[in-house]
């Protein structure tokens, strides 16, 4: 089920938080029950990942201690556990006002990652698109639980944010284990054209934030009922954070964004201390 893999929903409290609404209580337990859901439908489609891999991932130095691919897990059992994880994944929303817009995100979110699993996940590019987009879901259906307009910044930091991580963690995989490992897909990839991927999306991640975050429109993160000295200064925690991931991708030592949160304390800091001048700014 990779629990530890559950972190990544946290993306789901970033469009309330910036909206300044998260703490109130129908914002706040949807969101709840929003994280639940992706969280359970995600651990299903890890199981069904799992089980289209157990050959690879047998020949894979770390992969080979997954559950199935260990032999701990049978497929049928893993089948089942999928199955009813999406089955109450699914019916978490219901839970929630008009929950058709969260069902929709869950739904392509279901649709994308099944793509990748079973078509996708040796086609470059298109690969790493797919992996992005289920970052940007996560957070869009934050927004999309509790009915919120989120700013067109915000869209853009999260999907270029995301393009990062995963260029970031393929760069690093190249450089670690080289094409002939057991993801197929690195054979696609050049060391160069993954460090000018990386760029380009560093560049679209910081300029999207610098604009949302002294955007002083309604959907701003400087409007007027927010402080705005700590949002902006906020700016520099995420180019610093930007820069440390680069500089892990360069040597090779790059991680999974959930490794990167539970394991990396440089990141950990940096996360810590933008959540909090975004807390000033937003809640004080």
């Amino acid at each position: 089920m990779r629990v530890h893999q559950w972190v990544k929903n946290g993306l789901l409290v970033v469009a309330p938080v910036a909206a300044g609404t998260f703490f109130h209580r129908q914002v706040f337990v949807h969101t709840l029950l929003a994280i639940a859901s992706f969280s359970l439908v995600a651990s299903a489609l890890y199981l069904l990942n799992d089980l289209k891999d157990v050959e690879s991932d047998r020949q894979h130095p770390t992969k080979k201690f997954r559950a199935i691919a260990y032999g701990d897990l049978s497929p049928r059992v893993a089948v089942f556990a999928a199955v009813v994880l999406a089955g109450c994944g699914f019916a978490i929303p219901a839970a929630i006002p008009s929950p058709g817009a969260l069902y929709l995100v869950l739904g392509i979110y279901v649709a994308e990652t099944l793509a990748y699993v079973y078509f996708l996940k040796s086609v470059a590019i298109i690969e790493l698109a797919l992996v992005a987009s289920g970052f940007f879901l996560r957070a869009y259906g934050g927004a999309v639980a509790s009915h919120l307009f989120v700013s067109t910044w915000f869209l853009v930091v999260i999907s270029f944010g995301a393009l990062f991580l995963v260029v970031g963690k393929r760069s690093s995989e190249l450089k670690k284990v080289g094409a002939g490992s057991t993801r197929k897909v690195l054979k696609e990839y050049t060391a160069e054209f993954l460090d000018s991927a990386l760029t380009m999306s560093a560049t679209i991640v910081v300029t999207g934030y610098c604009l949302w975050a002294f955007d002083t429109s309604h959907t701003g993160l400087s409007n007027k009922l927010h402080h705005q000295v700590p949002i902006r200064l906020s700016v520099v925690m995420v180019v610093l954070a930007m820069l440390f991931i680069m500089k892990s991708a360069e040597a090779g030592d790059g991680a999974a964004p959930e490794d990167l949160i539970l394991h990396n304390r440089t990141v950990q800091i940096l996360v810590i201390l933008w959540g909090a001048l975004l807390a000033i700014g937003i809640y004080a």
